[in-house]
């Protein structure tokens, strides 16, 4: 309540003595016939409306910057926030506050002292600049702002709050956990990056020797191999690729509380496939992996990621700010049919499993050099899909992500060594 007041009561603490001061001087100037405290009380209430004509001469210049660094935080990360906004005053203002709305999605201290400021006939014109930090509460793209500004008149007696330009969007990403290496074992399907040959065709500046094939340049033939091995031998190109690897994140909304259709940060369960998607996608392309993030209908969730590019796996996280969970399809897949037969790595984030989604699961493990499953549930019985091949783990919801996936890969190093 006493905020509430303060919010609309014009008068500054000085400004409310000087009326209380007026008043008082009024009315002892009537009943005790002293004409002094009457000439003295008009003149404390010229100064009172000389304060007031000055805050009106003041006005916000309607243009509030922001820059937010970085322009994408994570869930749990701090940005920074530069606000620039000016102000245009006939008169100087003096010193005021600041404060800069914050939305749910975002928590911090957006407010401070603002700086007296010059009047803008005289050249020295009106600007406010300030600096927070913001932490990310939930993903999805909230709005800071409006700015207001509340300045005083030169003499500190009355105040005046101005809203200042537009609300600006800021978009929360789903924090990406680090997760442990993969085991030495994906390598078989192509784990980081690896050298392929290209065995026919006019090939570029080639590394080593290999016997002549029809097509080839006259220009690449390795004269020094040619000559040891007594026939023509040209050089064979190596070019680098990077292997490919799925991340399938079941939305289906019956694996979900109702709340994951919602708007972003509702679902505890939800929020935690999310993190555990985009760490697991972060994981493999620092491996070297190309990644394709699909639904458990098969819909491409993002472009491809290119694989050892650990800035465009982060940038890709941006892209799941704002995912939901959806209605279910009628096949209620928890894998899609075209990542069911990869054989490079699959890393399926679902929710709750009956026993047809487990049957649906037994049979995709034995395709994947790299099949890891991450139940987000309370409690669920992957025994046998572990038996089937699938390092598995639950994954609670709002526990460590880091912590179930090494439970998983723990899983598969214990199924190898038995």
């Amino acid at each position: 309540m006493r905020s509430l007041v303060r919010r609309w009561w014009p008068f500054t603490l000085r400004g409310t003595g000087a009326l209380l001061l007026a008043v008082a001087a009024f009315v002892i100037a009537e009943r005790a016939g002293i004409p002094e405290l009457l000439y003295f009380a008009t003149l404390l209430t010229a100064l009172l409306a000389a304060s007031a004509i000055a805050l009106l001469l003041t006005r916000g210049a309607g243009t509030v910057s922001r820059v937010v660094s970085p322009d994408v935080p994570e869930v749990g990360g701090t940005a920074s926030v530069l606000v620039r906004a000016g102000l245009r005053s006939a008169l100087p203002s003096g010193p005021g506050r600041w404060v800069d709305a914050l939305p749910s999605g975002l928590s911090g201290r957006a407010e401070g002292a603002s700086p007296a400021t010059g009047s803008t006939l005289s050249g020295t014109g009106g600007a406010v600049q300030v600096r927070y930090d913001v932490v990310g509460v939930s993903r999805g793209i909230h709005s800071l702002g409006p700015f207001e500004v509340t300045t005083t008149d030169p003499f500190g007696l009355l105040r005046r709050r101005l809203a200042l330009g537009r609300t600006t969007p800021v978009t929360v990403a789903p924090a990406i956990v680090d997760l442990a290496v993969l085991p030495p074992a994906s390598g078989d399907a192509g784990g980081s990056r690896q050298t392929t040959t290209l065995q026919l065709g006019q090939g570029a500046d080639n590394l080593v020797a290999r016997p002549y094939a029809p097509g080839d340049s006259m220009r690449r033939i390795h004269w020094r191999a040619t000559a040891h091995r007594d026939t023509l031998m040209v050089r064979q190109e190596e070019q680098e690729s990077s292997p490919a690897a799925t991340v399938v994140l079941d939305r289906a909304l019956s694996r979900w509380s109702p709340l994951a259709a919602h708007a972003p940060g509702s679902d505890a369960g939800f929020e935690t496939a999310v993190t555990a998607c985009v760490s697991a996608v972060a994981r493999l392309v620092h491996e070297g992996y190309t990644v394709d993030v699909v639904d458990s209908d098969g819909t491409l969730l993002i472009d491809p990621v290119e694989g050892g590019d650990d800035g465009e796996a982060r940038a890709a996280a941006a892209g799941f700010a704002t995912l939901r969970a959806r209605a279910d399809d009628p096949a209620r897949r928890v894998v899609p049919a075209s990542a069911a037969a990869l054989a490079g790595p699959v890393v399926v984030v679902t929710g709750a499993l009956d026993p047809d989604d487990r049957a649906a699961l037994g049979g995709v493990a034995h395709h994947s050099a790299l099949p890891v499953l991450l139940v987000v549930s309370e409690h669920a019985d992957l025994s046998r899909l572990r038996a089937g091949g699938w390092r598995a783990a639950v994954l609670r919801p709002g526990a460590d992500v880091a912590a179930a996936w090494d439970e998983a890969m723990d899983e598969g190093y214990a199924r190898v060594g038995r």
